[in-house]
């Protein structure tokens, strides 16, 4: 996706321990207009579908999700990253490490809002180990719904999460992928 690859190049920066930030577009401060085209992008890359839920984790898969959900007319579930007072014990669940924050989290959606009668599209800002990818595929396998297919914004190829996504025979679509961020630059991955 030519846009979000000009934004990469032109907003992002790259900080030691492969850590690529995207703070002015995609993860603090949100371009409206470039979550749109990415909403957009997924619906035309999973169109055959019959999408009924989409999930993702706080927080930074929230904006990418929204708008996807809004182009599709449905329902966006975002998994918790930390269970509140309100929510009683009718919950999926799944840990989740953050390999950037280095710490273990629970995530949590209620029951109530995933059915095995749904057909989910998972959609998230980044995929590098998948961490929070398996923690959300747990969350669907548990509610026994129907797994679509994994949506990502920036895939980081040179770690293994594609791969491990991909050899579970789950539809991916990443719409950039990075083939590594060495000498503080990011490669585009072509296909």
């Amino acid at each position: 996706m030519k846009e979000l690859e000009d934004a990469i190049k032109n907003k992002g920066q790259v900080l030691p321990g492969n850590i690529l930030k995207v703070n002015s577009f995609l993860n603090h401060q949100i371009d409206p207009t470039l979550m749109y085209e990415i909403g957009k992008e997924f619906v035309k890359r999973f169109a055959d579908d019959n999408i009924t839920k989409v999930i993702t984790v706080e927080s930074s898969g929230i904006a990418p999700a929204v708008m996807t959900g809004l182009v599709l007319g449905v329902p966006v579930i975002f998994a918790r990253k930390k269970k509140p007072s309100t929510l009683n014990d009718a919950a999926y669940s799944a840990d989740v490490y953050s390999y950037t924050k280095q710490k273990t989290n629970r995530i949590f959606i209620e029951k109530k809002f995933i059915s095995p009668n749904d057909n989910v599209l998972i959609i998230d800002d980044f995929l590098a180990n998948g961490e929070a990818t398996k923690g959300m595929i747990k969350i669907v396998e548990a509610a026994q719904a129907h797994l679509v297919g994994v949506g990502i914004v920036i895939e980081k190829s040179f770690q293994p999460g594609a791969d491990w996504i991909t050899n579970h025979g789950i539809h991916l679509e990443s719409l950039t992928r990075i083939a590594s961020l060495n000498n503080n630059e990011v490669t585009f991955k072509k296909d």
